[in-house]
């Protein structure tokens, strides 16, 4: 049986295009940039929908927890049918329906209707889960790692990169006369669905699931395994404790990420007195770091790697997790601006290279189940973001509430100042909270092991790859 893993690239030569490992890196980089853009593209559009549609409080927060938790059920759906269908037509698909809601989002006219797009937009952010799996089937063992958290980094730029973009987007339909300022958030959100589905077309003509060809042509000239007795099954994959400690560790890195920076602008605001928009730029610099971060955390994973093996990788992963964590803890108890920025920068290399390091673990588990097990992995980073977000919201709701009551009958002045205080203080100990358990992640990742088969094929495969060289 032929094995179409010795075609896999060995470099991450980024010019050279002729190369299919190469060409479908930069298709699925800027397709999962594209679906982060798309996913979080109404974000700076939120004060004009609220006027628009008149949204509560609690709609525009259940907005934002809907567009989450659609994200963990599609990831460990598409994880599964990457394993059996292949990346390729997987993000074609996701790509041109989900686009779908994110063109509905634009025509929508209650605040129900919004809702209901908002979840379904959602599921695109399971294009993360496709381009791990696209990338580890695209490279060898001695570089996946680097390959894995470079389109990912790439690819998460999209999230912040809509701050800037869709405004810009917004900018040119009125100039162009297309619509009024009232309506131009619509129109942006059109644009961008229309864009992401015509990447959809673009990636299923210029890709192929692997180097040698597609899941299909595989099967059919017996070059991979089409008889469920050959595959690994979803329930296995569920009985690996190291795939649910990398999604403990995904909820740790990725998914405190997200919610670090959901919060920031309105922590720097309340403990710094900063303004809106100097709070923002902040958060976007640092948003930004993902460009250079998650890549030096995936390729100190591979150089870990051949060093030590795959325990290596583990080790570095768990130095990482935990250098973020006593981070987070320093900067919970930061009063003085510029040493807080000190630390948020530090936090910002920390938990980007975790989760670089992390994706450059989650391949060596089960190559026969890449798709399911990075799925499962990849929830984990939203579900932590969830969890993360309701302990900041209760304990700031709980801190204000107390704070107006005890400040009832003073000037709305001061009750405001009463307010930031107490969230501050509220965010700042579930900061603390927060990066005590990733500090007990960390600790817990030291009891992922691999056989010493797994680890002898390692080697055996890098020193295949140094002849070949």
């Amino acid at each position: 049986m032929t094995d179409y893993k010795d075609q896999k690239a060995t470099k991450l030569s980024l010019l050279k295009f002729n190369n299919v490992s190469v060409r479908t890196f930069w298709i699925t980089s800027i397709a999962f940039f594209l679906c982060f853009f798309a996913w979080f593209g109404i974000v700076p559009f939120m004060p004009d929908v609220v006027r628009d549609l008149g949204l509560t409080p609690d709609q525009k927060w259940n907005s934002i927890i809907l567009a989450v938790s659609g994200t963990v059920f599609a990831r460990l759906l598409i994880g599964k049918l990457c394993d059996k269908y292949g990346p390729r037509l997987c993000y074609t698909w996701l790509l041109m329906l989900g686009s779908l809601p994110v063109i509905l989002i634009g025509f929508v006219q209650t605040p129900i209707q919004f809702l209901i797009c908002r979840l379904f937009i959602g599921f695109i952010g399971a294009s993360f889960v496709i381009t791990q799996v696209h990338t580890t089937l695209m490279f060898a063992s001695s570089i996946v790692g680097t390959a894995n958290a470079t389109s990912a980094g790439w690819g998460n730029l999209g999230g912040g990169a809509n701050r800037l973009g869709m405004p810009i987007i917004a900018a040119a339909v009125v100039s162009f006369g297309i619509a009024n300022e009232a309506n131009a958030w619509r129109y942006s959100m059109i644009i961008a669905g229309v864009i992401c589905f015509a990447m959809g077309i673009i990636y299923y003509f210029f890709t192929t699931d692997t180097p040698k060809g597609n899941f299909r042509e595989l099967k059919a000239n017996g070059d991979m395994p089409k008889a469920k007795k050959d595959q690994v099954g979803f329930k296995e994959v569920l009985k690996d404790y190291r795939v649910w400690i990398l999604f403990l560790v995904y909820a740790a890195c990725f998914g405190i990420e997200l919610t670090v920076y959901g919060t920031m602008d309105d922590y720097l605001q309340n403990t710094f007195q900063l303004s809106r928009s100097m709070a923002g730029n902040i958060v976007l610099s640092f948003a930004l770091m993902n460009i250079f971060a998650r890549t030096l955390g995936g390729a100190l994973g591979d150089k870990f790697g051949r060093l030590k093996g795959l325990r290596g990788r583990v080790l570095f992963l768990v130095l990482i997790l935990a250098v973020e964590g006593i981070v987070l803890c320093a900067f919970s108890s930061i009063t003085y601006l510029p040493l807080a920025i000190v630390f948020l920068i530090a936090f910002s290399l920390s938990v980007q290279m975790a989760e670089g390091a992390t994706f450059s673990v989650v391949p060596f588990i089960n190559k026969k189940a890449i798709g399911s097990i990075s799925g499962i992995v990849g929830a984990g980073g939203n579900v932590g973001a969830f969890l993360a977000a309701m302990l900041l919201k209760s304990k700031s709701a709980i801190a204000e509430k107390t704070a107006i009551l005890i400040n009832t009958g003073e000037s709305q002045e001061v009750i405001n100042a009463a307010q930031a205080s107490a969230s501050s203080a509220a965010v700042s100990s579930g900061f603390l909270i927060i990066g005590i358990a990733i500090i007990c992640t960390s600790i817990l990742a030291l009891t992922i092991k691999f056989s010493l088969d797994a680890e002898n094929k390692v080697v055996k495969d890098v020193s295949g790859l140094q002849v070949s060289n």
